[in-house]
C-alpha cells in the first residue's frame, strides 16, 4: 500500500492574503478557492510540478481536535528545485524576499534559500541539481 503526502493545512492570519503571497509572489498554482461546506472555505495551492500543496482556511481548525497552531508557527517547510540560482532570479523577479543560495558542502543537496509568508511561517528551498534529469523516485 502507497501512502502519499499530499496536502498540508498551513496556519495563516489572513487567508485571501497568503493565498495571494503563494500564488502571485512563490508562484503556486491555485487548485481550489471555494467554499468547501457551509462556512468553510477551502483554498489549496500546488508549487510547480509537486504532488504535495499547501491547504489553507479560516475555520478548518475548528473540525479536529488539539490546538490550533498559531500563524507562522511553522517553520522547515522544503521544496526543491533543479537549478537554484534559476529559482533565485525568479522568485525575486516576482517580488519574493528570498535569501541568496548559500552552500553547506559540495555534495548535490547541499545548497539552500530561505524565506518567510506574510504569517512568519519558514520555509527553505534546496537544489537538487539530479532532479534536471532524474524525476524524484528515480533519483532516491
Amino acid at each position: 500500500m502507497d501512502y502519499t503526502f499530499e496536502v498540508m493545512l498551513l496556519p495563516v492570519s489572513d487567508v485571501d492574503r497568503a493565498r495571494d503571497f503563494y500564488r502571485d509572489r512563490v508562484g503556486f498554482h491555485v487548485d481550489i478557492d471555494q467554499e468547501v461546506m457551509p462556512g468553510m472555505r477551502i483554498v489549496q495551492l500546488t508549487p510547480p510540478g509537486s504532488g504535495c500543496s499547501i491547504a489553507l482556511s479560516d475555520t478548518i481548525w475548528d473540525t479536529m481536535d488539539g490546538p490550533t497552531p498559531a500563524p507562522g508557527s511553522y517553520q522547515g517547510m522544503q521544496l526543491c528545485v533543479a537549478d537554484i540560482k534559476a529559482a533565485h532570479q525568479e522568485l525575486t523577479e516576482r517580488g519574493l524576499e528570498v535569501t541568496e543560495p548559500v552552500s553547506y558542502g559540495d555534495t548535490d543537496g547541499a545548497t539552500f534559500m530561505y524565506f518567510k509568508d506574510p504569517d512568519g511561517n519558514g520555509w527553505a528551498i534546496q537544489e537538487y541539481r539530479v532532479r534536471a534529469s532524474q524525476p524524484l523516485r528515480s533519483a532516491i
